[in-house]
């Protein structure tokens, strides 16, 4: 949900401790990068939660037993580190996908169907941008596939207006 809902990139996700999170928003300082701790990769901001999302970490901080502000969030078994992003894939994800006939899903396909998403319910590009960490122009370019059907929409449109004319 972090990745999909929120548009985060796994090392922010692997690399977050409880203090970073707030009752609806994340506070991006680091992440996990190759096993290593650094600074995010378009640095610090504040990724905006969902109702759905909040609770769903809620639920996720009282099945952790309430852990202190330094904890991971996400901890591998010793709970002395954080928990590895491919083992979490292998084991935990794409398993899950691969029931529902994703298992070519990814970390990229989860965050571009972020953008894509939030292409076709019209949410500003700017707004887009800011959640995912992006300038509007890699948003849009790089990141936001537009669907068939939008497309469609927008032929027909134009179609009718230069019949009209």
């Amino acid at each position: 949900m972090l990745a999909t809902t929120a548009g985060m990139r796994p090392g922010e996700i692997f690399g977050l401790k409880w203090k970073n999170i707030e009752p609806d928003s994340i506070n991006i300082e680091q992440r996990l990068y190759r096993g290593k701790i650094d600074s995010p990769k378009t640095g610090r901001r504040m990724v905006a939660l969902s109702k759905r999302l909040q609770e769903t970490v809620a639920q996720w901080r009282d099945q952790s037993g309430y852990p202190g502000p330094e904890e991971w969030v996400f901890p591998s078994e010793n709970r002395k580190t954080p928990l590895a992003k491919d083992n979490c894939w292998h084991r935990m994800i794409k398993p899950k996908l691969r029931k529902i006939n994703l298992d070519w899903v990814n970390f990229q396909v989860m965050r571009r169907t972020h953008a894509s998403l939030m292409r076709e319910l019209d949410v500003d590009p700017k707004i887009v941008a800011d959640q995912l960490g992006h300038s509007v122009d890699v948003n849009l370019n790089v990141y936001t596939k537009t669907a068939i059907g939008l497309r469609k929409k927008a032929l027909d449109t134009m179609e009718s207006a230069v019949l009209a004319a």
